[in-house]
């Protein structure tokens, strides 16, 4: 099934890619273990959605400052070289032999601020050899592990992807998809970001921050 909508080459404008985008990423997902056969490695959009349970289990449904539903994206980002090295290997781990790591991926990281307690995950350093950067935070133990097989039974992936020759920026396309949508798990350009979620995250970082060695 093509990932876009043909538009006339003589009305490519910003407002026509984004209603494009829009089209299409509300049509067809894949679960995230699927995304693997049907994902090009090409650039474009991604939309991230998740099921009724892991709205629930995001504390989303309860939570008054958030415009959630299950029809409604949960994230929307940009691939700008490949959905294959982006989305599937670096965010999902959705490839053989590839694997996730939160210190590398913001929508890692923002997954694991809202499960913190549900999924028992802890906050350290991205390089435990040399603590800094603590805002980008990956996860003590195995909660790499236990959020990728979270991500993988709750969520799925839509995209779109680019034409080959762009008329505008991709980042400008994605930031009015965010404006469009206003995805929960979005934060810059997203004009109703989840208050939450930043203090959930500034939780996390100064977990990291407080991350000591073990005594030997």
């Amino acid at each position: 099934m093509p990932n876009s909508i043909p538009i006339p080459e003589t009305l490519v404008t910003l407002s026509d890619l984004a209603a494009n985008a829009v089209a299409v990423l509300t049509g067809t997902c894949w679960s995230i273990t699927e995304a693997a056969a049907h994902v090009p490695a090409r650039a474009g959009l991604y939309a991230i959605y998740g099921d009724e349970h892991a709205h629930r289990e995001l504390g989303l449904l309860d939570d008054p400052g958030a415009r959630a539903a299950p029809d409604l994206p949960l994230y929307v980002g940009k691939a700008e070289v490949s959905f294959v090295s982006r989305d599937l290997k670096d965010h999902f781990a959705a490839v053989p032999g590839s694997e996730a790591r939160t210190g590398g991926s913001t929508i890692r990281r923002s997954f694991a601020a809202l499960l913190r307690d549900s999924l028992n995950l802890r906050g350290v350093p991205r390089n435990l050899a040399k603590p800094t950067d603590f805002p980008m935070y990956s996860l003590a133990g195995d909660g790499d592990a236990r959020l990728t097989a979270w991500m993988h039974e709750r969520l799925t992936l839509a995209v779109w992807e680019a034409p080959d020759t762009m008329p505008v920026p991709l980042v400008d396309v994605e930031t009015e998809l965010i404006r469009h949508f206003t995805p929960v798990i979005n934060i810059k350009s997203n004009p109703r970001k989840l208050k939450r979620l930043g203090v959930e995250r500034k939780t996390m970082a100064a977990e990291a921050r407080g991350w000591r060695p073990p005594e030997i």
